[in-house]
């Protein structure tokens, strides 16, 4: 068995925590790992093959820093250039794991789902894993236990020797049909996992979707290996058709199969299903971070930075970052997706950044800006370095709070340590790196009149980020 996670979602219900590039699955949500790496560790105790990851390019090094953490061997961590949702992303990883004739049973994950009940989870895997073998394609059918109007669900057919066939697949009902559906106990929500032999999706896939296919091929005969992870071109794969495998095959097959999964499932796809997954106090509250509640009830509060207090209000959300405060009622958690995609249409840096911002080589911190300033505090990882670069429009002035930088204007070359500084003029060639053993930390000043991360010109780059 090869697990296949899918990693490529945005999150967006889930601002201001999660952004464009922080989505929720490379989050700490609902435990201390990330919802990527409990995915992974759900998995102990199951045999399986080392897993392949899907995610969007500028995520690659968020899901390789989170399995080095955890000490994961993957498969490969294929690079999806353009989202092109879950049935070509599937088929993807079907054609890679294929390449030296074998043929593996997938078990597809999304790496943003709460199980809680692991050892019934494990359960309903050994029983899929008898239908895959019969070349059934099997979709896991979360037992509700509410009429909840955010899922799709299936219809249970005929029973099989493990589970059941597929009436039916049914879109997100409105709440008198989901109440309809619960009640007569053969509707299950649609939990978008799956299990299958890789050769029968490429099958199925290419009787009911043959361009998504052909184009997957095309791809998959680019793939080249980048460090950890494995690129297909990206002129080859923006051809494919967007389509999610249940409309590209499962509500066609006539090979499908569900397995039911009562083991604490939520896809926490708003922050009202992450109230609802978590330990509750005894007035129905959620906290977490700083916080002083009052007379408040079934609320769910989230203090990142600083002080949060919450008086006299019932089913709130309150979700406090650095540079971004949301307060919305628990039953209309859903429009914060449109929040979101007015800050996209605005351009606004909320959308896509926290304000601190993962690199592969560390993290920086933009704590204070103006006109023609900007301050960041930078982080450098043992053993790493930026990339060469210059700019146009800034000039920049390091000063170092602890550590040793290994720094290069032009020509020169010299160590800066702790409390020194350094000035890089603007049009400077300059690289910094962290040649010691501990996280390099340092304030830099930018000056100029113009600020943007875009006004880089790399020359060289050890992550294989394009010069330009």
């Amino acid at each position: 068995m090869k697990p296949v996670i899918l990693a490529g979602g945005s999150g967006s219900r889930l601002w201001p925590k999660s952004r464009a590039a922080l989505p929720k699955q490379f989050l700490s949500l609902t435990s201390k790992n990330t919802m990527l790496q409990d995915t992974v560790s759900r998995l102990n105790g199951i045999k399986t093959e080392s897993p392949i990851f899907i995610c969007n390019d500028a995520h690659r090094f968020l899901v390789a820093e989170q399995l080095r953490q955890k000490n994961v061997a993957h498969g490969g961590i294929l690079l999806e250039p353009v989202g092109r949702n879950t049935a070509p992303a599937i088929a993807l990883a079907a054609l890679h794991a294929t390449l030296k004739g074998e043929d593996p049973t997938l078990l597809v994950l999304a790496a943003d789902h709460l199980i809680s009940d692991v050892p019934a989870f494990h359960a309903a895997i050994e029983k899929a894993s008898v239908l895959a073998e019969q070349g059934k394609l099997v979709t896991f059918g979360i037992v509700p236990t509410e009429p909840h109007t955010g899922y799709g669900y299936i219809k249970a057919g005929e029973k099989l020797t493990e589970g059941f066939g597929v009436e039916k697949f049914v879109e997100k009902p409105d709440l008198e049909t989901a109440q309809g559906y619960v009640s007569s106990g053969k509707y299950l929500w649609n939990s978008g996992m799956f299990m299958f032999k890789a050769s029968r999706y490429l099958e199925e896939l290419e009787k009911y979707s043959p361009e998504i296919l052909s184009v997957c091929k095309e791809a998959i005969e680019t793939e080249s290996p980048d460090l950890d992870f494995i690129r297909v071109d990206a002129d080859v794969f923006s051809k494919c058709k967007d389509d999610s495998i249940d409309y590209a095959v499962m509500e066609s097959t006539d090979s499908a199969a569900m397995v039911s999964l009562d083991a604490g499932w939520s896809d926490v796809g708003s922050w009202s299903s992450l109230w609802e997954a978590s330990a509750k106090d005894d007035n129905g509250n959620v906290t977490i971070g700083d916080t002083i509640l009052e007379n408040t009830n079934n609320s769910y509060v989230n203090a990142e930075e600083r002080l949060v207090s919450v008086i006299g209000l019932d089913d709130v959300i309150v979700v406090e970052t650095k540079d971004a405060v949301m307060v919305a009622h628990k039953n209309d958690s859903q429009s914060i997706k449109d929040v979101v995609n007015k800050l996209k249409a605005e351009k606004r840096p909320e959308f896509e950044f926290h304000r601190e911002v993962f690199r592969p080589w560390g993290s920086y911190d933009s704590i204070d800006n103006g006109g023609r300033f900007q301050v960041k505090r930078i982080s450098v990882k043992p053993g790493e370095k930026l990339s060469v670069q210059m700019h146009h429009h800034r000039a920049e002035h390091w000063i170092v709070v602890s550590g040793t930088a290994n720094v290069t204007i032009d020509d020169k070359t010299q160590l800066v340590s702790e409390n020194q500084s350094v000035y890089i003029p603007i049009g400077s060639v300059h690289a910094l790196e962290n040649p010691g053993k501990i996280p390099l930390e340092l304030i830099e000043v930018q000056s100029g009149a113009y600020l943007g991360e875009d006004d880089i010109v790399r020359f060289s780059d050890r992550y294989g980020r394009a010069p330009n």
